[in-house]
């Protein structure tokens, strides 16, 4: 039996958006003045980040039948990302986010998700997107938290293990998506089993093993940053347990780490930029990632390039819309001292 002909480098699967943004830095979000629309959503982020650094990016999602849908499939035509395999669904809503900036420390985000059109994937809606002719899977685990979508990303992983396809968990640890935030790490620890890569920062691996509310603390509406408590070492050694290849641990400025099953630790620097939003730098980092993993680089390299485009986009105001393009982002780590 032949290998089913790739056609895509990635296929990322999960949550997309309209992203509405404080047209003000710095305003308290009670007194924000306009929003800026722009994108947003995990795995719509890294589909276009792919795409700007030049991969061929398939993003499984599902839009309403609206026109913040039409909103979001308009951006990402022009951005060049695959969006044959997103369906459209009756009776549901394409999500929103509305978001403040207040740096250097807070970014409250309000989720829109009621009936969110995507958390209706199906397994159909999986068995039509060509998971056997990407590259590579990447799955948001947001998109674990309510079925169908659970069941169907669990498919779409097993389709990519048959066919000996890298599957990269990203956490998304999003703890006002959960009925129980403990239903995340139950989720989540079930399906590393089909994961190669995990990456997240350091309470996203500390929420995959809550055992109790108490562990949790959101202050100013920080959902996706939250303060956890937990033995972090545990935690990795949990994940590591699980037979991934690897564990990506993100650390904001500091860089990341990367953690090997065979015990290797390996510190990579991040790249030293002013910070004017924090939101969306763990997806571009996530793209920059995949960029190399699928050129065959070392972890070192995979985790600088995305180092890189982290940094890029936290100087900006937004997430996807100001992903960096593959010319600009190798010219910035050149001027850097390199890789």
């Amino acid at each position: 039996m032949s290998e089913p002909e790739k056609i895509y480098d990635v296929t990322t699967y999960g949550r997309s958006s309209i992203d509405l943004y404080s047209q003000e830095v710095g305003s308290p979000f009670e007194e924000i003045p306009g929003f800026h629309a722009f994108v947003g959503g995990s795995p719509l982020n890294i589909a276009v980040g792919c795409s700007r650094l030049g991969l061929n990016a398939s993003l499984l999602t599902g839009v309403g039948k609206d026109k913040v849908g039409d909103f979001l499939l308009n951006f990402l035509k022009k951005e060049k990302v695959v969006t044959e395999n997103i369906p459209v669904i009756d009776g549901a809503r394409s999500s929103a986010v509305i978001l403040g900036i207040e740096p250097p420390d807070r970014f409250p985000l309000v989720y829109y998700r009621d009936n969110c059109a995507d958390s209706q994937i199906t397994i159909d809606h999986v068995l039509k997107a060509g998971i056997e002719k990407s590259r590579m899977l990447e799955v948001s685990g947001t998109a674990l938290n309510i079925e169908p979508t659970r069941s169907s990303a669990f498919l779409a992983a097993e389709i990519a293990r048959k066919n000996e396809i890298p599957v990269m968990l990203d956490l998304d640890f999003r703890a006002d998506q959960w009925h129980d935030i403990r239903a995340f790490g139950v989720t989540t620890r079930a399906f590393m089993r089909n994961a190669n890569i995990v990456l997240g920062t350091e309470e996203e691996v500390l929420a995959a093993f809550l055992t109790h509310e108490s562990q949790l603390k959101i202050s100013h509406q920080q959902i996706s940053a939250p303060e956890i408590k937990g033995d972090i070492d545990a935690a990795i050694q949990g994940i590591l347990s699980f037979g991934v290849d690897a564990l990506i641990l993100k650390t904001g400025s500091r860089g990341a780490i990367v953690y090997l099953t065979d015990g290797t630790i390996q510190e990579v620097p991040g790249f030293p930029v002013e910070v004017v939003n924090i939101l969306g730098a763990g997806d571009a980092f996530a793209a920059g990632f995949i960029y190399g993993y699928l050129k065959g680089w070392n972890w070192y390299k995979c985790c600088r390039m995305g180092n890189a485009c982290g940094a890029h986009v936290v100087t900006q105001l937004g997430c996807a819309n100001f992903t960096p393009y593959e010319n600009e982002i190798l010219e910035f780590i050149e001027s850097q001292g390199g890789f």
